[in-house]
């Protein structure tokens, strides 16, 4: 016992001083993009016709954030000539048009709800829905619980009845097979409620985009108040998007 005491002694404080203090990921995330909009006409088109989201317009030369992977082909086509990836990790929007970007989002905090902030500003409780993804989305979501980001400090919790929540968080695609119960868990959450879309795949359906087997956009079923693109978010960007719409 001893011994525990005096590691836990030694180990010290492990929490993460985030947001009062910035976080330096690591060289290889891929963040927020910055995309050159005097970019090459034909090199945006090349980079336009390799991605295999498909979300790059050429005509406004603009990425849909909600459906982008992050691959970063498009980087490495273009030899960072039409796209950069930053180590921004900032993406969490309220309304799906600003995700389509030049790489410039509006400030989250200024377009929330106020009286969402004023209902769940000291305490926040989640349902998370596992809407038929790879899980990657629901595993980085987990990270939050963690020592590292402790995300109860925040008054933020996820919890295991929808009668106990004030929202849902929705990962994955949403297959046909998951339209009732995502439709009936929402139900089941008394108002005034929230709807989060976390990922790509719920945005838009990721890579799944344009089967029939999926919903694809959770927008289509119930409106959406937050989303969170990233395949998956990395646990900063939904920690970003969480204390800046609803703190």
């Amino acid at each position: 016992m001893l011994k525990v005491i005096k590691n836990r002694l030694e180990q010290g404080h492990r929490t993460s001083r985030y947001p009062k203090e910035e976080i330096q990921l690591y060289k290889r995330f891929r963040g927020l993009p910055k995309v050159d909009s005097k970019c090459d006409a034909a090199l945006v088109k090349r980079c336009a016709d390799a991605c295999p989201q498909e979300c790059i317009d050429t005509n406004t030369r603009k990425i849909d954030l909600g459906r982008c992977v992050f691959c970063g082909l498009c980087e490495t086509l273009s030899e960072g000539r039409f796209v950069q990836f930053s180590q921004n990790f900032e993406m969490g929007t309220s309304n799906r048009d600003d995700l389509f970007t030049h790489g410039d989002l509006p400030a989250l905090a200024e377009h929330s709800k106020k009286h969402f902030k004023k209902l769940f500003g000291r305490s926040l409780q989640l349902r998370q829905i596992s809407a038929a993804g790879c899980n990657a989305c629901e595993a980085d979501t987990n990270v939050l619980n963690t020592p590292f980001f402790d995300l109860q400090r925040f008054g933020i919790q996820f919890v295991a009845s929808p009668r106990h929540a004030d929202g849902i968080h929705v990962t994955g695609p949403i297959s046909e097979n998951m339209r009732q119960a995502t439709i009936t868990t929402w139900e089941a959450v008394p108002s005034p409620k929230v709807v989060i879309a976390s990922g790509a795949c719920a945005i838009s359906g990721g890579p799944f985009y344009g089967s029939d087997e999926i919903v694809g956009d959770l927008n289509k079923l119930i409106p959406v108040d937050l989303y969170i693109p990233g395949c998956p978010p990395h646990p900063l960007t939904t920690l970003h998007a969480l204390l800046n719409y609803f703190k």
